[in-house]
């Protein structure tokens, strides 16, 4: 849980930094590369990481007012990593605006239950790591070069 404000920011943008360069990996040609048919996309979840800030900051007041459809996933991948990178500066400027240390450890009810809003911060850093990891493997998958984002991957090290 974040206390404070400077902390969640600077981890916000050390994770979205790594997030571009999973999102720098993609090809236009490969955003439909799925681990089966039927199942998330590589497209589709780059899309997802533009998309899903919006919700987990309105949880905590934050209003990012996107202009970003979820429901229609661009077919060229510039255009995901171009909104991603607008969503998550989006991000931290609303922040700054709207948050403090003191809103961080005040709770909010959420999915059934209350949290303090640094709890769903958390969340959201959680949640673009969890789906970062899915990428990676897709984009291996695909014959994509993978991003040391953890640290070097099998190529860095040779």
């Amino acid at each position: 849980m974040y206390r404070n404000l400077n902390d969640f920011l600077t981890e916000w943008t050390q994770s979205a930094d790594s997030t571009k360069a999973v999102l720098n990996a993609l090809e236009d040609d490969k955003l439909d590369q799925s681990i089966v048919e039927g199942h998330n996309s590589l497209g589709w979840l780059g899309w997802h990481l533009v998309n899903t800030p919006v919700f987990f900051m309105s949880l905590v007041g934050v209003d990012l007012e996107s202009p970003y459809d979820p429901d229609n996933v661009p077919t060229k991948a510039s255009d995901i990593v171009e909104a991603y990178e607008d969503i998550s500066n989006r991000l931290v400027e609303k922040s700054k605006e709207v948050l403090s240390d003191e809103a961080l450890v005040n709770d909010l009810v959420d999915f059934g239950g209350s949290a303090p809003k640094g709890n769903v911060l958390r969340m959201l850093v959680s949640h673009q790591i969890h789906h970062r990891g899915q990428m990676t493997v897709l984009l291996r998958q695909a014959g994509l070069e993978v991003p040391g984002v953890m640290g070097p991957t099998k190529e860095d090290q040779q």
